[in-house]
């Protein structure tokens, strides 16, 4: 079966005013769009056309030479979109405050404190140079902050992505996920995001 779009899991403006209704109308409707309808034509025809998208993020050592930018780039991006989408939430419907539970335990044990683990998180998501994503990943039981470019994730490994272990946490950095309202003002966009982070996906990926 090949790679879908998911529908987002509210509309557009649900996120206003934090991440705006035009900039999800694009981001989802042609960016991820657009990621699914690449990763589809890359594998077309080939064995791993039916795999998931996770799939492929987690073996794209065994794809041919060929096929594996093309797979990188776009059930990458798929994939992470697909998590980013549900790791938001309206503000004051899910979206926002602060972590609960053994997820908000492990927070502060492995920061210090909620506060300076979104520093790091945000600092993260500000340093990436370039295009990319910031994330929060469990490593062997640990909760670790990292980066990685284009559309790498952690499932790819240290080696391809720089990063690895399971997502908890993750934010788009690239331009189109807030040049609409944010303009160059990335560190704006990233302080206004926490207004719409869905914690109770964040704990349901925790504890996994």
């Amino acid at each position: 079966m090949s790679l879908t779009l998911p529908p987002l899991p509210y509309s557009p403006e649900a996120l206003e005013p934090h991440v705006d209704a035009q900039t999800m109308t694009i981001h989802h409707g042609k960016h991820h769009a657009a990621y699914v309808t690449n990763a589809n034509k890359a594998l077309e025809g080939t064995p791993f056309a039916d795999w998931s998208a996770e799939k492929l993020c987690q073996q794209l050592s065994v794809l041919p030479d060929d096929k594996r930018s093309a797979v990188r780039n776009n059930a990458g991006g798929h994939w992470n979109h697909s998590l980013f989408w549900l790791l938001m939430a309206p503000a004051g419907q899910g979206g926002g405050g602060a972590p609960s539970g053994a997820l908000g335990a492990a927070i502060v044990s492995a920061f210090g404190s909620f506060d300076a683990f979104k520093e790091k998180f945000a600092a993260t998501g500000v340093g990436r140079f370039g295009s990319g994503w910031a994330w929060l990943v469990s490593n062997n039981g640990k909760l670790e902050v990292c980066s990685t470019a284009n559309q790498d994730n952690p499932l790819m490994g240290k080696a391809v992505a720089g990063c690895e272990g399971t997502p908890i946490l993750a934010v788009d950095v690239w331009e189109h996920a807030y040049y609409l309202k944010y303009q160059n003002r990335r560190a704006d966009y990233l302080a206004a995001w926490w207004n719409v982070v869905n914690w109770g996906k964040a704990a349901e990926l925790f504890g996994r």
